[in-house]
């Protein structure tokens, strides 16, 4: 899975598409570990064109989360679909991992 990779403001955007689900979350956790892995600063997973995420894709992401956090580099994601969003705040994920409306907001959150 490509996650699409750039950079704004010193803060790496990943930006993946489709869906994340049983049969990818592991292509997806490695793709993104492989783009944090020389990441000096902090991370926004740009989710909008996320259009499903199982359980096994809320671990991935839980999984790069955590990683970040043992950098003690920020995290945030942002521009998440109604559905996504809702699957986030059922989960109670929102309040594990920062989530922006906005690419911009979840960019100025983490800033150095």
């Amino acid at each position: 899975m490509n996650v699409n990779p750039e950079q704004a403001n010193g803060v790496l955007v990943l930006k993946p598409e489709g869906r994340i689900d049983g049969q990818n979350a592991s292509d997806f956790q490695s793709s993104v570990m492989e783009a944090i892995a020389d990441a000096q600063g902090a991370v926004v997973a740009d989710l909008g064109s996320i259009s499903y995420i199982s359980s096994a894709g809320l671990r991935a992401i839980l999984l790069v989360a955590k990683t970040m956090r043992q950098r003690n580099a920020g995290f945030a994601l942002c521009s998440l679909s109604e559905q996504i969003d809702e699957v986030f705040r059922i989960s109670g994920f929102d309040k594990i991992i920062a989530v922006h409306g906005t690419r911009a907001d979840a960019i100025a959150s983490v800033a150095g």
